[in-house]
Formats: structure tokens, sequence, C-alpha cells
């Protein structure tokens, strides 16, 4: 059946071609954008939608994002509000409350969640394992986490485990071997968190080359904490994405300008929100030429947001990204980071993953921030929310 969206105030195509258009209409068939262009020349279909001119957009594309896990950080957080520095250890409590779930319960949980960015406009959602740590924890968070995405990431490199506490190296092995073995046929990707407090550039070089090996493509977490190997680690192995990006010395910044057309600066200002640290400088990244994505980061330590708009006010209000790099960073720039060509963009031919606003301008999600302004949402061309 197909299905003609018309009246459409504003419509966001991310397409360099189409552009933004308005008084605009799409047609959706067997799942796809078969038509965009004028409301006045749109054809007939077999069910009509009337956006009341109102502003449609591809629905948001959340390439990072910790979903598997059991627990709650809340102590950690309010202890933090309350001038306790962020530190990655407090990773090793999920961990903990992770392992001791049941599978039910951790696939409750990240239904929830999933379910909670769909409302807020995310179509599309990449999740990482990193919360078990052992052979048999991070396999059935893969998994579980498959059931429900096809952008699954084995990120068992969180952090060091605690029984591997005095023997990282041991750790590094057991990541590289078993643990890569039951978790290679799961996940997409690999990615692994080189930081102070987690893996360091050597490690991080032998867990993603490990990983490539068995055929999952490279992303990584990359200098969050202080400047450090990640980004160009990320840009040296050919990483579909270097994410966080907060600390970047100029290298760091020509580096992923000069591969732009392979790895993708992902910034997670839900993050740098949550902990009270330096916002990463999205306009430095952009006007050096750099592709950059916004991601919301959800996970229960650092980044307690599902919320896509969120992201996008505050990668606004504090990053120097106008409103359009925001919206396209949080659409098109994840899928790139996804290397997806289906998604983050309506033109005909792409997956329809469409939200309409309550508003008449994608410029709203940073000009009202906090409000609820995803009135419907559209997946694969059924009607979700």
């Amino acid at each position: 059946m197909t299905t003609l969206i018309t009246n459409i105030g504003s419509l966001l195509t991310n397409d360099p071609e189409l552009g933004t258009l308005t008084d605009a209409a799409v047609v959706v068939d067997d799942g796809r954008v078969a038509w965009v262009g004028s409301a006045a020349a749109a054809p007939d279909a077999d069910a009509r939608v009337d956006a009341g001119g109102r502003a449609v957009i591809p629905g948001f594309v959340d390439s990072h994002s910790h979903l598997v896990f059991g627990g709650d950080r809340t102590a950690e957080f309010n202890a933090r509000m309350s001038g306790q520095a962020y530190t990655a250890g407090g990773i090793r409590t999920t961990v903990a409350a992770t392992r001791a779930a049941s599978d039910e319960a951790l696939d409750a949980n990240l239904v929830r969640f999933v379910k909670e960015m769909q409302r807020q406009g995310t179509t599309t959602v990449e999740v990482k394992s990193g919360y078990g740590l052992t052979v048999e924890d991070e396999a059935r968070a893969l998994r579980i986490a498959g059931a429900h995405t096809a952008e699954t990431t084995y990120l068992g490199a969180h952090v060091v485990a605690p029984e591997y506490a005095d023997d990282p190296a041991g750790y590094v092995d057991l990541v590289t071997g078993p643990m890569l073995d039951a978790c290679a046929p799961h996940a997409r990707w690999v990615d692994v968190f080189c930081e102070r407090g987690a893996f360091d550039g050597d490690q991080a070089r032998a867990i993603l080359t490990a990983g490539a090996a068995r055929g999952l493509v490279p992303r990584v977490h990359a200098n969050q904490l202080t400047e450090g190997p990640g980004v160009q680690l990320a840009v040296e192995l050919g990483a579909a994405s270097a994410d966080h990006c907060t600390h970047l010395s100029d290298a760091d910044v020509k580096a992923l300008a000069d591969a732009r057309d392979t790895t993708v600066a992902t910034l997670l200002p839900g993050a740098e929100f949550s902990t009270r640290a330096v916002y990463p400088d999205a306009r430095r990244l952009i006007d050096a030429g750099a592709t950059v994505a916004l991601s919301t980061d959800c996970n229960p330590g650092s980044s307690f947001t599902s919320s896509m708009p969120f992201c996008i006010a505050v990668a606004v209000r504090d990053m120097g990204m106008t409103p359009d790099e925001a919206v396209v960073a949080a659409t098109l720039g994840g899928a790139r980071a996804l290397r997806r060509t289906d998604i983050g963009h309506l033109a005909p031919g792409a997956r329809a993953d469409l939200v309409l606003l309550d508003a008449p301008s994608h410029v709203h999600l940073a000009y009202r921030p906090g409000v609820p302004l995803v009135s419907a949402v559209w997946q694969g061309g059924v009607r979700v929310v």
C-alpha cells in the first residue's frame, strides 16, 4: 500500500539535489521513499496523511549507545553533581549489575529504551556490548541487542574486567581470543575505549586489528578525557568513527578532516552535559572539513539520555553548530558513521524513516529545547508513533 504524506510545510531531505523543500509531499511505497516533490504535483496513493503545514525530517540515526545493562547509577550521578570528578571506573558498577541480570530483564530494559528513543524520533540505533566483560556475558549482550537492531558493536574492551585488574595483558588476550570468537558472529562492529584508565594505544590497536581480521569494522572511543592516540589510531585503521573527540590536537583535527570520507567524528554532548566536562568543539571540526555526527551515548553512567533532540539543542547552544548542521549531524551524519546509504536522508530509494514535527521547521528542535516536538514517526514506512 502506498502512503502520501502531503501539506508538509518544510521537508528536510539531506539530499544535495532536493535540498529543503516547502509545501512538499512524500510518497512511501513498500518501506521506501518512492517520490518527493511539490505537494501540488504529488501522485495519488492508497492512503493520505495531512502534515498540516508542519515539518518533516529524516529519522534520527543514533550511532553510539550502550543499552544492554542492568542496575542504576543514580548515586554516582548525585555524587558527581556534588563535586566528585568523573572517571571510567564507574563502569564496573554496571558490569556487576549486568552480570547478575537475567536475559529477560536485560531484553526488557533494552526494549524500553529503544521505544523511548523511537518516541523522540530515532529510527536507527547502534547498540554496544561492554557491560559483561566475560565471554558468556558479552556474547549474550550482543544476541539480545541483535534481536532489535542490525547495528551491534562488540565492546569487550570497555574497561579491563575486574578479575583481570592485575593482568591487563591477559584480559587483552581474552578480548582478542575466546571472547572475540564468541562475539564476532553476533556483531558488525568492534570498538575499544582508548583512554586513560581503560586501554592504551598499543592495546587498542591489538584489539581493533583482531576484530578486523574477523570481519568486524573498527570504531573507537577516542580522546574523551584527554588528548591521546585514539583519533590517530581510528584514522590509521580506517575506523568508521572516532567517538567523543573532546580533546583534540591540531593534528587530530587535520587527520579527521583528511579522512572525512572514511572516519566520522561522532560527538556525544550528553556525556559532557552529565559529567560537567568541556564540550567538543564542533565548529573547529566542521570548519576544517571533517564529517561530524551527533549521538546520545545513552548509558547509565555518563550520559543517561535517549534524546537526540536534546543533543541537537546542546550542540547548537554549546558546541558552535548551527541548527541546520546539528540536525544533519543527527541524521545523515549518523548514517555515515554507520556506513549506511539507505537512511539519514529522504530521497527516492531511501528507507522511509520519517519524523513529523509539531513545528513549522526543524530549527525548532534547537529553538525550543526540552519541548516534545515529535508528533509522528514512520520506520521503514510503518507508522510507529
